[in-house]
């Protein structure tokens, strides 16, 4: 077994803290990976903090993983030592039923064996995150990360890159459509910058006027206030697509309207309670409204490697794993531009 240093919640309750823990030996299928960045996801912080129920202690987080390959087993060809490499949400999955077999490993139906806060294959061993210096991962798990991205800021593109790519690409986001944001957050700002990239003409909605400057940085063609009624209903029936990335409680049939006939309103956020959805906000137009989770490992290289060639990554602040929990205190003030990075140097000092 190999000692490994990290960052872990040993409860719901207590700050995450140094914690010494092991890795698997590399098998001939395995790759292993020198963490060197590790993004922040809400959904750390949901986990770390039992908010979704059912946490498994202790939790090492992080599924936002870039680091170099030291170590791979006789059997591997993806990626060879010395290279970047990347893992994200997942670590494996049954890889036989119909999901896998289309590579949407996402949502394999014997369940998917996520990166943390989930058991292994073998239903004992706990898995553990990227808040700490080393991962063992199947190479059909891996990721391979373009040179030309920068590591620390392409962390983020392993969830929140993949979440807001994932739907557009389903849903055939086309050059000249008029794409929705709804939030510019952590999701929000990648959604606006993908779906630029995609050619499309691409609004933000957001609740104030705050943001109005920045989202025309990242690319964004018109801001309109969700709080102010007439420009929300100077909007309507005007798009074929809008991204909700909200996760707090926000009313979805005032997008929905929003949506032209055979419209899609697609939500990656996952605000706490259900959301009401009006029937007519449906019917009279043919619109839909659907969900969508990360994505498969080959479209999540799809997507890295569309990054790579429009030079898209996160905006990113870059913290010291000593500064974690100050960091998840902000993050639920939306006190960060847009996603905090790990840099797992600082683990190591």
């Amino acid at each position: 077994m190999i000692p490994v240093r990290g960052y872990a919640a040993q409860d719901a309750k207590s700050p995450l803290a140094p914690f010494q823990f092991e890795r698997r030996e590399p098998g001939p299928s395995d790759v292993q990976i020198e963490i060197l960045y590790c993004g922040v996801c809400h959904s750390d912080l949901h986990q770390a903090r039992d908010e979704w129920g059912g946490s498994l202690y202790p939790m090492v987080p992080g599924h936002e993983i870039i680091g170099r390959v030291v170590r791979v087993g006789d059997q591997v060809k993806k990626v060879k030592v010395g290279d970047m490499a990347g893992v994200g949400c997942l670590v494996d999955s049954c890889r036989t039923c119909p999901s896998c077999q289309e590579g949407l490993e996402q949502y394999c139906e014997k369940g998917n064996v996520q990166t943390y806060n989930a058991k292994a294959k073998d239903g004992q061993t706990l898995n553990q995150g990227g808040y700490s210096e080393a991962i063992v991962v199947d190479e059909a798990f891996t990721l391979k990360i373009p040179e030309n991205l920068d590591p620390a800021a392409a962390a983020p593109l392993l969830c929140a890159g993949i979440t807001t790519y994932s739907p557009l690409r389903h849903w055939k986001v086309q050059p000249g459509q008029r794409v929705g944001v709804v939030g510019l957050g952590g999701l929000g700002h990648m959604g606006v910058k993908l779906a630029k990239a995609m050619g499309a003409h691409v609004t933000v909605f957001s609740h104030t006027d705050r943001k109005k400057q920045d989202a025309a940085r990242l690319g964004a063609d018109a801001v309109v206030v969700s709080s102010n009624q007439e420009e929300m209903a100077a909007q309507t029936g005007r798009f074929d697509f809008i991204l909700d990335t909200v996760s707090a409680q926000h009313d979805i049939n005032a997008y929905l309207r929003l949506l032209r006939r055979d419209g899609h309103l697609v939500l990656v956020g996952a605000p706490e309670k259900p959301l009401d959805v009006r029937p007519f906000s449906l019917i009279p137009t043919r619109r839909s409204f659907s969900g969508s989770m990360i994505g498969g490992i080959q479209e999540t290289q799809e997507m890295l490697d569309f990054c790579a060639k429009h030079n898209i990554v996160s905006d990113i602040e870059l913290i010291s794993i000593q500064q974690v929990n100050d960091a998840y205190e902000r993050l639920l003030k939306g006190d960060v531009k847009y996603r905090f990075v790990i840099d797992l140097a600082s683990l190591r000092k």
